[in-house]
Order: C-alpha cells, then structure tokens, then sequence
C-alpha cells in the first residue's frame, strides 16, 4: 500500500482486572474444565485452600473462573460418570457456583479427541443419514432435557478436538476426512442446538473444537467450503508436548483465524505442570516433555505460563483460556484404566496434600490489559469493498459491510498497536490503495479511511 498518512488516537489508559464479575464485551471467558469433579469427591479427594477445606466449583469461581466445561458422552458403560445424569449433577453445582456452563459433546462412549473420533455403540453400524439423525436426536433431546431442569448451558461444543472425521472408528481415524459426510454431521449437530434455542427460548453459543493450532487454518478452510459455517466460537487446544507451535505462533494464528471466520476463537483447553515428580503408580502425561525454555515446573512457572498465554490470547484478540482439569488429583481409591491414582496431579493447581497452589488465583485474577474495539470506517465507490493491513496477519483482503453511506469492518486491537490499512472496491486494489496509519489508543475508536 502507499500513499501512507499517519493518523495518532490519543485516548484515555485503562487496565482491566479480569474477574468473573468483570463486564466484558465480546464475552472474556475464564474457564475451567472440571469434568472430573463429581469422581474426585466420590474418591475422597479433599481440596484446600488458607487451610480450609473447599467444593471445587465454589473455589474457581471464587478464585476467578466464571465458566465451567463439563464433558458428555453417549452411553459410557465403562465408568458411571459423564453420563447425562452425572452431567446434570455437575451443571447443578456450576450454576449454583453462578458459573456458566460449557457442555461438550463428544459423540463418543468413550474418549473422543485429535487422535481418535469414535462412533457411539448404538451408532456405529448405521447409515451415514441415520447416523445424522442420531446425531441430531442426541443433541436436541439432551439440551432438551436439560432445559426443563433449569440446566441449559450457556455454549456448547458440537464435537470434542474433532480433527478426524467424528462417528468413526481406529480404522479410520489416519484417512482423510469425507467432508459431505463429516459436513452432514456436524451440521446435524449445530441445527439440533440452534432447534432447541428456539424452541426454548434460550441462546446457547455453539463451539467448534480443533488439537492444536497447527491444525485449525486448514480445518477451518475445509470445513467452509464444505458449508459448515453456523457457529459462534472456534475453540483450539494447546499444548506444548503435541504441538508443532510456539507460544507466539499460537498468538499469530487466532489473528488469522478470528478475522478469517465470524467468530470469537479461545484456547478451550491448555495446562502446565508444576512439578515433574509422579504422586503416584500412574504415569504422568505432562512431564519434562512438556515444558516450555522459561517456565520451569514449579507453581511459579505454572502460574507465569498461563498468565502469559492468557494475555497472549487477548493480544490477538481471542476471547478466553480454559484450564483442562485442575482438579484432577491423586486419591488412593480411584484410578484410570492406565493406572492407580491420576495422570495429570502434577499438572493439577492443588500440590499433594490438596493446598491450592498460587497459581489458580493468580492465573484468573491477574489484571490483563484488554484489546478495545475498533471500527475501520470508508467511504469506497461501488457495491463493495474490502480492507487490508498488517493487523490482519496475513489472511488477506477482508470483506467490509455497509452501514449507510459507507463501509465499516470491526476488530479487536491492543493499546498502542500501529497498523497500516487501505481499502478499496475490490480485493485486488487494495494493494494499490490510499493507506493511514494509526496508533491505536485505549478507548474504542473509529478510524476513518479515504475522508
């Protein structure tokens, strides 16, 4: 772009400490995945916090969480729990904690994740259409459910790190995915949640979940061209064993994706170990193969880590961090399938006798300096226009959309960022365009364009 000119917003500092009470709009969302909480209790597990003992939906939201993600699958008969009636149980004490709810749909009787998508039992010899009308009935009569119990969550996740074609089976999991298929399914599931809003006079926000960020932008690209486009928020799992990223690529790719797609995008599920020595028989996952040059596993360096990749998600303009599973400890009567104990109590926010480690408050009640919004305003000759700069990372040109006599295109920028930005009635011009550059200020803002 040339023809730069340097336009300065000088506007009011600001600081916000993000709390559960703290409005935010879009929504900043602090949550916790603690779909382990039911089991825990019911294994004796005792958690802590100055010396007294605390329920753990009562201590993360008093700690600063205001969304707990709780886990569904279909029909579970390996374990009792996760199940629909241990689902309610959990979502009675969420909201009871005044958290908000994020259900997650695994479609699965079983773990369903990046490396793996199974078919439910009851659906794995169907056919592909009646798979989707199972998908579907699950879905609707679930929330369904839930809503004449005064339990309808507040966002819902059609799939669990769905990579893979979902409804499948080991066999399948390595082959490329069949996008009608994999399109008609989740389909299935987004028009059984948005079917139940209305019916229900209720708004759930839909999620869209993917492992990793290396895999998002592709996802994401093929699952729009496949037509699956009705949802809110995209959802990204980070972790640094299984991830091919940086911490800064991560930052650079929920730019691209949140001004790519309209949606809000967060790290549904992340977590670090403050402490690399084993509680038990059952082999930790998150071990030195985990860690990341500056954050050692210790409960400083776990809180400096999520502290970190919090405000590196708001940077970027993402919208939230989720904790997976905090709460998951050591109990000498329970275990998993692989094992006495837990495999993530090293990675846990409560050490070994249950105290709550400084990094749960001091993650979710840091004071995280938060992008403000930005409104790009021009006045372009034709029917359209688009907008390009450095701020949108790459993706390329962005449609703008009309309001009266011009054209505006919304975004989220940090305090003090200098972006350079031109626009024009078609994508191609934009290089050629007119550009300003601007500082931006602290305070919501318009800047406008060729005026």
């Amino acid at each position: 772009m040339r023809g730069t000119r340097r336009l300065t917003l000088a506007l009011a500092a600001s600081l916000i400490s993000l709390t559960v009470a703290q409005a935010a709009e879009p929504p900043i969302y602090l949550g916790v995945d603690i779909s382990y909480a039911n089991e825990m209790d019911d294994c004796g597990a005792v958690y802590k916090s100055g010396g007294q003992k605390v329920d753990q939906y009562q201590f993360f939201k008093s700690a600063g969480a205001n969304t707990a993600r709780i886990r569904i699958w279909n029909d579970p008969d390996w374990t009792k729990y996760s199940n629909l009636a241990d689902v309610k149980r959990s979502i009675k004490r969420a909201k009871s904690a005044g958290m908000q709810v994020l259900l997650d749909f695994h479609y699965s009787d079983d773990w369903a994740d990046g490396d793996k998508q199974l078919a439910p039992k009851a659906w794995a010899k169907l056919s592909m259409p009646d798979q989707a009308k199972a998908l579907y009935a699950f879905t609707h009569d679930t929330l369904a459910e839930l809503n004449k119990e005064g339990l309808m969550p507040d966002l819902v996740q059609v799939g669990n790190e769905t990579n893979g074609e979902i409804v499948s089976s080991l066999a399948k999991a390595k082959e490329p995915i069949h996008w009608d298929r994999n399109a008609l399914l989740f389909n299935a599931g987004i028009k059984a949640v948005r079917d139940v809003s209305r019916e229900t006079g209720t708004r759930p926000r839909i999620m869209l979940h993917i492992a990793q960020p290396e895999n998002a932008e592709p996802w994401f690209e093929a699952a729009t061209k496949a037509g699956v486009t009705d949802y809110d928020i995209i959802g990204l799992s980070y972790y640094s064993k299984w991830s091919k990223r940086s911490m800064g690529e991560l930052g650079q790719t929920i730019n691209r994706l949140r001004n790519s797609y309209a949606a809000d995008v967060l790290v549904v599920e992340t977590a670090y170990p403050f402490t690399t020595e084993n509680a038990d028989s059952s082999p930790n996952l998150l071990g030195e193969d985990s860690l990341i040059a500056g954050y050692p596993a210790t409960p400083d360096g776990q809180k400096t880590y999520l502290i970190d990749l919090t405000q590196l998600v708001l940077a970027n303009g993402g919208t939230g961090v989720f904790y997976w599973e905090p709460a998951w400890v050591s109990t000498k009567s329970c275990g998993t399938r692989w094992g006495k104990g837990s495999n993530w109590e090293n990675a846990a926010v409560f050490d070994y006798k249950g105290n709550a480690l400084e990094s749960a408050e001091g993650w979710l009640k840091h004071a995280y300096v938060l992008p403000v919004e930005v409104t790009f305003k021009a006045k372009v000759a034709g029917e359209t226009a688009f907008i390009d700069g450095d701020f949108l990372g790459g993706v390329g040109p962005r449609p703008m959309t009309r309001e009266g006599d011009a054209f505006v295109y919304r975004t989220r920028l940090m305090p003090g960022t200098a972006v350079t930005v031109g626009t024009a009635a078609t994508a191609a011009a934009v290089a050629d365009a007119p550009a300003v550059t601007a500082t931006v200020g602290r305070r919501a803002s318009v800047v406008k364009l060729g005026e």
